[in-house]
């Protein structure tokens, strides 16, 4: 990729570490953005040893680091805290997740950047948010899923709730992060000034609950678990074939509807009390075993060409075997690959979403522990090979 980035002018520092305040990180390094991540010298993010790992090495590391840049810098001394307010007062961005309350008691509180940096953007990704009376508590995304609500209504109605098999409440927070980290590096345009977005992980899966607060309040609804459906739209569900697939078919919509019927060879399911969304959605479940007997005849491929033909939206649930071969990715780049020095070659979701003229790109995988020390603490802090000993030696980076 040879265009600049959009954000080819912006300076990240992140400090946060696992998922949330990376994740945000990682976003603004996918569209150029110079992201340089702080970690502790001993241990370095705990992510690079967390999740499967191949020849000892984490594959999620190189994902949540991507495009990254790695200093190591112990936060927890006074030498380390004077380092941090160096790199904050040259930069446009500082991204945390630590508990409300640390970056003060570390003499790095937001008044005390802005007074060096008055257009310092200040991103700051918790559980709970920076006040409130939860605010202190220790939070992790599944707490913040269970308060956000997706925890109540993930699985099987006659089992306890569920999660998603990703960290779903990290990543919308590190996605709201980032969006606000956008708007607030817009409004400095206009007012020269820097700011605070606050992220809490619950908050950003509340975000996501459509209308389930108004349900509860104005109508006595309170939304429950229904495994792979949706109360009252149907058809919308995933549909067994002959060769042991699953396929999901998405028929909800009155017209659709009738393009199913016809797929199917009985039009006259698309009349009477079927032909309406209240009616299909009243008789639900016995909509889904006419359809599930009917796809259970044809193997997967020979189900979706017959729906694509007919103008139903439809697709196979894919595991990663099936995104790697299949050729509408390959023709969109949606995975691309990088060399890693030790796995070699590494495959990659790639960015989203899209831009024209300047769009983003991976540039790299994530890096090793303490990396660009030297580049970035020569190039940024005017730091020589004696300063550099003398920190290492003693324990700051």
């Amino acid at each position: 990729m040879t265009t600049p980035g959009p954000l080819s002018d912006i300076r990240v520092i992140e400090t946060g570490s696992l998922i949330a305040g990376p994740f945000c990180g990682q976003l603004l390094a996918d569209f150029g953005a110079e992201v340089i991540k702080v970690e502790d010298p001993a241990t370095g993010d705990p992510m690079r040893q967390w999740g499967v790992k191949s020849g000892g090495h984490s594959l999620s590391w190189p994902v949540i680091a991507r495009g990254k840049k790695s200093v190591t810098c112990n936060l927890r001394t006074e030498e380390g805290q004077g380092i941090l307010r160096e790199l904050a007062a040259g930069a446009d961005v500082l991204v945390e997740n630590f508990r409300p309350g640390t970056l003060e008691r570390w003499g790095l509180g937001y008044d005390r950047l802005a007074a060096l940096n008055p257009g310092l953007v200040l991103v700051r990704v918790t559980g709970y948010g920076q006040d409130g009376p939860y605010a202190t508590r220790a939070g992790f995304g599944s707490i913040g899923e269970a308060m956000g609500g997706i925890r109540h209504l993930t699985g099987e109605p006659d089992r306890p709730p569920s999660r998603s098999g990703i960290s779903l409440g990290d990543s919308l927070a590190g996605t709201f992060s980032a969006l606000g980290t956008m708007m607030a590096l817009h409004a400095r345009s206009r007012t020269g000034r820097g700011q605070v977005v606050d992220t809490a992980i619950y908050e950003a899966v509340l975000a996501l609950m459509e209308s389930l607060l108004p349900e509860w309040e104005i109508a006595g609804s309170r939304r429950e678990r229904t495994g792979a459906i949706l109360p009252g739209t149907a058809p919308s569900n995933a549909y067994p074939t002959a060769d042991g697939a699953d396929v999901v078919v998405g028929a909800n919509r009155d017209t659709v509807f009738a393009r199913l019927c016809d797929a199917m060879g009985r039009p006259d399911l698309a009349a009477g009390e079927f032909a309406t969304h209240d009616g299909r959605g009243r008789r639900q479940a016995e909509l889904d075993e006419l359809i599930a007997a009917w796809t259970r005849t044809l193997d997967a491929d020979d189900l979706l060409e017959r729906l694509h033909a007919a103008g139903v939206p439809a697709g196979r649930v894919y595991t990663a075997a099936d995104m790697v071969v299949d050729p509408h990715f390959a023709a969109r780049q949606a995975i691309v690959r990088l060399a890693h020095p030790v796995l070699g070659e590494f495959p990659v979701q790639n960015v989203v979403p899209r831009l024209s003229d300047t769009p983003g790109s991976v540039r790299a995988l994530g890096p090793e522990l303490g990396e660009h020390n030297a580049e970035v603490y020569g190039a940024l802090l005017g730091a020589d090979a004696a300063t550099l000993r003398r920190w290492s030696d003693g324990g700051v980076i």
